[in-house]
């Protein structure tokens, strides 16, 4: 089974909410990115995003699109990126998820992308510019291979498409909870129980929930609404402080067990 939707049954039988941070991959550098995933490993995150960076993130807000200017000054490619996730492997088999847009997938090759990440170790791609109406070669590619293909679902998501978004999604469903880019927000957003119950009545994979969410407190009330929370930006602004500082991997780590911990109900 592949490890993303073995890490969700297992949490289902606990009782547990996944807590899914997500990181630039190669910010500052590839083989920093490689100590900061190991730190949320070691908070207590049960699955990574790794995102791709990619020169117009048209989706992402200004603290995660200096992070892949910063990525990809420094050298980062997929090629690269996927020969980190190998290196990886030999450090931890915690779930890993790619965050990518289509272009990079593209460039590379859709069939060559999915046998690449397959050997390397990826477990899901999240393409968030790819409507699964033009994913069908795509998805085919990743389901050889038995890479989960996750897909977005927004508050503006009609109830027909949220049935063809759930036959595309592979390992769970992903809840775009605020209208615009990525970045952290004071408050989540209105109404968002009944959004989340409105996906469940139209799937039975999991429901996790990002964008917006960057407080303890925020990350134990979406817990108590989905079966995932996703917390990105106000990592990735951690990371842009830290850098290389020698405590900088300890800093990430407590912030996001902080985050691990109020999901999960400890505090």
């Amino acid at each position: 089974m592949n490890r993303i939707e073995a890490c969700f049954q297992r949490l289902k039988a606990a009782g547990e909410t996944a807590f899914i941070p997500y990181i630039t991959a190669g910010d500052p550098t590839l083989e920093r990115s490689l100590d900061f995933l190991c730190a949320l490993e070691a908070a207590g995150a049960d699955i990574i995003e790794f995102g791709i960076p990619f020169s117009d993130p048209v989706g992402d807000g200004p603290v995660i699109q200096n992070a892949a200017c910063r990525a990809l000054e420094a050298g980062a490619s997929v090629k690269g990126i996927l020969a980190s996730v190998r290196q990886l492997r030999e450090r931890t088999q915690i779930p890993l998820l790619l965050f990518t847009y289509f272009n990079p997938v593209l460039a590379y090759g859709v069939d060559v992308f999915a046998e690449d990440a397959a050997e390397a170790g990826v477990d899901g791609v999240l393409c968030v510019d790819l409507p699964p109406e033009e994913a069908g070669a795509y998805k085919a590619a990743l389901d050889r291979h038995d890479i989960c293909t996750i897909f977005l679902t927004a508050p503006t998501t009609t109830n027909e498409r949220l049935e063809l978004i759930s036959k595309y999604c592979t390992g769970f469903v992903y809840y775009v909870s605020q209208l615009g880019v990525t970045g952290e927000r004071v408050a989540l957003a209105q109404n968002l129980r009944d959004a989340v119950a409105r996906i469940e009545t139209h799937t039975a994979k999991p429901v996790a929930v990002g964008f917006g969410i960057s407080t303890p407190e925020q990350a134990r009330n979406v817990a108590n609404m989905a079966e995932g929370v996703v917390v990105g930006s106000a990592i990735v602004r951690l990371i842009a402080e830290v850098g290389n500082a020698p405590k900088g991997t300890q800093k990430v780590e407590d912030f996001v067990r902080s985050l691990v911990d109020a999901a999960k109900g400890r505090s």
